[in-house]
């Protein structure tokens, strides 16, 4: 939507405004998915925690696309990140409710910036509003200063 013209300073500003909001609203939702993103990995995290045991053969990730090829030793000593750079060793169990938590964690960060995205699109809305009455009323104004010029007009 363009939002410009005569006495426009006012509709330019809200035009900026709704602007963004909008990329605001990109970023948002940009983040649910990578937020989403990390859900899936550990969902990944925890079937391969519930599925494998001791003993079995597992494709290690290096890095840079490379993958080592090792063993589990002891499926009861799982590290698993608590956050903030620290990480803990957990037993099977202990490790897939640590990532079930972390699970409901990001659920509950992706529900709290979709609130905040439908508070900012209503945020919008109105001030969409508030910019379509300025042009109307801009055009009345225009209309009748027309009509005025013409009605001056005709009386020569």
């Amino acid at each position: 939507m363009s939002l410009g013209g005569g006495g426009g300073g006012q509709l330019q500003q809200l035009a900026e405004e709704i602007q963004a909001l909008e990329e605001e609203i990109q970023t948002l939702e940009a983040e649910i998915e990578d937020l989403q993103d990390e859900k899936v990995e550990v969902d990944e995290a925890i079937e391969a925690i519930d599925t494998l045991d001791t003993g079995e053969t597992v494709q290690v990730p290096l890095g840079g696309g490379a993958y080592l090829r090792a063993e589990i030793q002891d499926i009861d000593e799982v590290i698993v990140s608590l956050g903030g750079g620290y990480a803990a060793e957990r037993d099977q169990d202990d490790a897939a409710d640590t990532l079930e938590n972390k699970k409901d964690t990001l659920d509950d960060r992706i529900e709290d910036i979709r609130s905040e995205i439908a508070e900012i699109e209503s945020e919008s809305e109105q001030l969409e509003q508030k910019a379509q009455q300025m042009q109307q009323q801009q055009m009345q104004q225009q209309m009748a200063q027309m009509q005025q010029q013409q009605d001056e007009g005709d009386d020569e």
